[in-house]
């Protein structure tokens, strides 16, 4: 630490999860087995729909972009992560090297939190406007909704992260967490951070809150469509069609928000490091399974595909 502070370059160090060499292995494994089964997972979802002409809808065009940008997104956290937990040293990152990974990270988790709104957005025109789906959704319309959650998210996180590394660091210091997230990052520069906690409430607010409050106004319309549906097997498809993604927004919304909308002075470095597995290796993990398990056609694909593959 007195070898960087001489020559001015500052490095970080991220927090082990444990003291003892045994739990740190156990914990590589565990992290390692959930991060291999989100990237097989969504590479399946993401090529089932590429190489299936029938799944070639707004709906599965989104879900495979969603399932895209997952994987992205877990790459961009997990194999820093793993590597840390396997070292027995410290391992040290550079500040451009945490400023890019806190870029992605944010750029890749706002586009996800967008574009489960705009998957929201697509269930309730196809199930309030039937009638009128294929003129409104459009495949111009969904290319641009795509390009415009990316565009969005990138704008979001260049601007936060350019604001957050203007921040001067004093010293090699180490993140309370196992990436570089906003906040820890954020509380070991030395200088007044509140103009910066209060523009990364901004985005939190634009990145969570108004999605999500999008993504409820869809589905109370929704589910006011589904309760007029005469059949029982009407509602039920209309249902089945929505249930995957409401648990996906739910389990997402739920777990970021207990980080980025609470006041920054209630941050807990321990329950952040909870909270950060689940939205960053659980969560990724999840969404395949929650998909390929509720939807009837992506599992019927799936299985035709796997099935393919032992034949070969």
């Amino acid at each position: 630490m007195e070898e960087a502070n001489q020559t001015g370059v500052i490095l970080f160090h991220f927090r082990p999860f444990s003291k003892l060499p045994e739990v740190q292995m156990l914990i590589f494994v565990v992290l390692l087995v959930m991060y291999l089964i989100s990237i097989s997972g969504n590479s399946s979802i993401f090529l089932t729909i590429w190489i299936n002409p029938c799944l070639h809808t707004p709906m599965y065009f989104f879900l495979a972009n969603l399932a895209a940008l997952e994987i992205f997104y877990s790459s961009t956290i997990a194999p820093l992560t793993l590597a840390s937990v396997l070292s027995t040293d410290r391992t040290l990152i550079s500040l451009p090297g945490c400023g890019t990974q806190m870029f992605f990270f944010i750029f890749l988790g706002s586009a996800d939190c967008i574009m489960l709104a705009v998957m929201a957005y697509d269930r309730f025109v196809a199930i309030c406007h039937p009638l009128h789906y294929t003129l409104i959704m459009s495949w111009r319309v969904c290319v641009q909704l795509a390009l415009g959650s990316l565009l969005l998210g990138f704008v979001l996180a260049m601007q936060l992260t350019v604001l957050i590394f203007q921040l001067p660091f004093c010293s090699s210091k180490e993140i309370s967490l196992f990436y570089c997230d906003v906040l820890p990052v954020m509380r070991m520069a030395c200088a007044d951070t509140h103009v910066h906690e209060a523009t990364l409430f901004v985005v939190s607010v634009i990145v969570l809150t108004i999605p999500f409050l999008l993504i409820t106004l869809s589905y109370v319309l929704i589910g006011a469509a589904i309760l007029k549906i005469r059949s029982a097997e009407g509602r039920h498809r209309a249902f089945s069609t929505c249930s995957s993604h409401l648990t996906v927004v739910l389990l997402q919304y739920g777990c970021t928000s207990l980080i980025y909308l609470c006041p920054s002075s209630s941050y807990s470095p321990e329950r952040g490091q909870v909270v950060s597995v689940v939205y960053t290796f659980i969560t990724p993990m999840l969404n395949p399974l929650i998909y390929s398990m509720r939807n009837r056609d992506l599992k019927d694909s799936l299985k035709k595909a796997i099935l393919r593959l032992l034949l070969l």
